[in-house]
């Protein structure tokens, strides 16, 4: 028998420690239970004892093996790690009987561990509370592990983009590594509980109750876009709430180094940043069109124009998927251009999903300069991100990315209309899924939901949140021979 090419004991020790956390978070969700008297506090027990009984079995096994991890056992910690949670995260719906259906329940809860906020719940308030608030908490769970892994996870394995804009980066060795992933992931641990208790205060503060406000911070800072009203955060006319959550969406989706730095007060380091101000300029360019666009058309005033025009535009951008109003009602061209909003994405470090505004820079920087390289064939004309020189290798992997996404996106595409899904639909529902964004377009729009696709239409839709949220090649590089030999 042939020996594994990699090491059981260190994945069993973190996937272990894992399931406890999450096990332990379920019960957060028992005091909206208690007080609202939902009658779920069973289901949400049952579940959280079936999930930390997993990872203290889990955390038992024991192996003459080392705990120190190769690119190999990261890779599978990852892609283990989050298919996990989502498989044990179903299960308050499926003994509460919210989501009776096996596959119906992953789709929710795979939309809410990846923060994209595509939901099959048709009578959001009518869910009992304290499975509501876990359904929020998935989001949270969610945009909280995106952020380790981007900062520190996938550097060892040596994908993403962090290494555009992380000052200092380290280095590939798992020894130079270890020390700075505990010290910078309590730091964004930090930033990222801090801001959604502020939120929450505000959220209160502004006329929520103290229940809304908790979800609706928790799902906001994860730009996961899940609400506890059927309506979204249409539900909350006053402007000041709506501005607080525009707000905090920008923060959500900027570069957690940034706000690190912002925070020190060391500005000019944040605006040094290249990514983050070109982050801020779509965002403001895309809601001047917008907004102009439908302060024409309709009949609402300038303020509130601008505003819807401002909110849509943020929560697209950054991947959120709150809604105030319906896009699609704003023409065919505003449907269109808020459909390619959709494959932006944010920042890079943040909880954003999507392709991310540093790839698209690097991808039009090097489109531009290779006119200049056509005129002068000679000369080495390198591509340059916050003044340092962007390595073949990330430019290799930048392009190689594009290239995956966008056939993930036609293949995608394609086989749900096989499937008999119009073709407008698919689209939308391949690229919201896809980029973790959470509405689409045709009969998955903002005011739409997930409902009424075929359990195989849910499913697909399912695994391309998966593959969007850990940047593809995390998932796929398991389906590739190499990963499974020992050499």
């Amino acid at each position: 028998m042939s020996k594994l090419p990699f090491q059981i004991r260190p994945i069993s020790k973190i996937l272990g420690a894992l399931h406890i956390m999450i096990g332990l978070l379920m019960l957060l969700c028992l005091p909206s239970s208690f007080h609202y008297h939902a009658g779920d506090h069973k289901a949400i027990m049952i579940s959280s004892a079936i999930t930390i009984i997993s990872g203290i079995l889990l955390s038992l096994i024991k192996r003459n093996e080392s705990t120190a991890i190769s690119k190999r056992e990261g890779y599978l910690i990852v892609a283990l790690g989050w298919l996990t949670m989502v498989l044990f995260g179903m299960l308050p719906f499926l003994f509460s009987g919210v989501i009776p259906n096996v596959m119906e329940a992953f789709f929710e809860t795979v939309s809410g561990m990846t923060t994209t906020g595509a939901t099959i719940l048709e009578d959001i308030e009518s869910v009992p509370k304290g499975i509501l608030f876990w359904r929020s908490m998935t989001q949270w769970i969610g945009g909280m592990g995106i952020i380790v892994l981007t900062v520190a996870i996938f550097p060892l394995l040596g994908i993403g983009g962090i290494e555009l804009f992380v000052a200092e980066a380290p280095g590939p060795t798992s020894d130079k590594l270890h020390p700075r992933i505990k010290e910078t992931a309590k730091r964004l641990w930090f930033i990222y509980v801090g801001l959604t208790g502020l939120l929450s205060v505000l959220l209160y503060f502004e006329g929520m109750n103290v229940y809304d406000a908790m979800n609706h911070a928790f799902t906001t800072m994860a730009t996961g876009g899940f609400s506890t009203k059927n309506a979204s955060m249409a539900h909350y006319t006053s402007p000041l709430i709506q501005y607080t959550i525009i707000i905090f969406m920008v923060f959500a989706g900027t570069n957690y180094t940034v706000i690190y730095f912002g925070l020190l007060g060391k500005f000019r380091r944040v605006w040094a940043s290249e990514e983050f101000r070109a982050y801020l300029s779509v965002l403001a360019i895309l809601t001047l069109i917008i907004g102009f666009t439908v302060w024409g058309i309709t009949e609402a005033g300038m303020e509130k124009s601008f505003r819807d025009a401002l909110f849509q535009v943020v929560s697209l951008v950054t991947t959120t998927g709150f809604v105030t109003a319906d896009y699609t009602q704003w023409g065919s061209s505003m449907t269109m251009l808020c459909f390619l909003i959709m494959f932006l994405g944010a920042s890079a470090g943040s909880t954003s999903g999507g392709i991310k505004i540093v790839r698209h820079m690097v991808f039009f920087k090097n489109t531009f300069l290779e006119f200049k390289r056509i005129l002068h064939p000679r000369a080495i004309i390198r591509i340059k991100i916050n003044g340092e020189v962007v390595a073949p290798r990330i430019l290799t992997h930048i392009l190689v990315f594009l290239l995956v996404y966008l056939a993930l996106f036609i293949s995608g595409t394609f086989l749900l209309a096989t499937l008999g899904i119009d073709f407008k639909t698919s689209a939308g529902a391949v690229a919201t899924s896809l980029g973790n964004v959470g509405p689409g377009i045709g009969s998955v729009g903002p005011l739409d939901n997930f409902a009424h696709l075929p359990i195989s239409v849910k499913t697909i839709l399912g695994v391309l949140m998966l593959l969007g949220r850990l940047e593809l090649f995390t998932i796929l590089i398991l389906f590739t021979p190499y990963f499974w030999r020992n050499n």
